[in-house]
């Protein structure tokens, strides 16, 4: 089973503090990230990812126990967010087949790229540019960017960005997925309701409590 655990995390830019002697631990069911515009969601999901290193305190990934590499996070861990954005110039399957050889060179045919851009909706743009793609689509493509390889942790922020009524049924079913599947482990950061209630905990960045 897949275990976050953070203990006394700050993180500040200069000298303003986002995130402040935050700490908690979590396994199981999806967990939800919550609180207000810039209250931190999001500078607390890239330091869990590895996007940014705190300002004081650890984050520790384990598995059973184990503690995870940053070697074996890189290669564990899914990421998507409206901020995350991928290559304009390449199409939906080159992007893909980009991050399979950057990811697991040895071994590119266990990511079936092709797959997930039938799974996100994408087939009939897979050869269109990532650059002109709708936000929607552009969103579709970073999910399919951060779950082809068949992750063990995914962060989601705000994942239903831009999305129709059929690409938010899609984030129901990857939320799913997780959930039933107690090796894996889902963190959705959002204010969206709805989004939070595919979760089974809730954590507010702000108060650093659970519902």
């Amino acid at each position: 089973m897949i275990t976050l655990q953070i203990k006394r995390l700050h993180k500040s830019f200069g000298s303003k503090m986002i995130l402040r002697d935050l700490s908690l631990e979590y396994s199981g069911d999806p967990l939800g990230i919550s609180g207000a515009n810039g209250s931190g969601k999001s500078t607390l999901l890239k330091c869990m990812g590895g996007l940014l290193s705190p300002t004081r305190g650890n984050i520790v990934w384990t598995d059973e126990s184990e503690p995870l590499t940053k070697e074996q996070l890189r290669h564990r861990l899914g990421y998507a967010a409206p901020y995350i954005n991928l290559y304009d110039e390449l199409s939906c399957l080159e992007n893909l087949h980009f991050l399979s050889a950057v990811r697991n060179p040895q071994d590119k045919a266990s990511q079936p790229v092709e797959e997930w851009i039938r799974k996100t909706g994408l087939r009939a743009v897979s050869d269109q540019p990532y650059g002109n793609l709708s936000t929607g689509q552009q969103q579709r493509l970073r999910l399919a960017a951060a779950l082809f390889h068949q992750p063990d942790i995914l962060l989601l922020d705000e994942p239903g960005s831009n999305l129709d009524e059929a690409g938010k049924s899609l984030i129901i079913d990857i939320s799913q997925r997780f959930q039933d599947n107690p090796s894996k482990l889902l963190i959705i950061a959002s204010n969206n309701p709805e989004e939070l209630d595919l979760c089974g905990r809730i954590f507010s960045v702000e108060e650093h409590t659970f519902t």
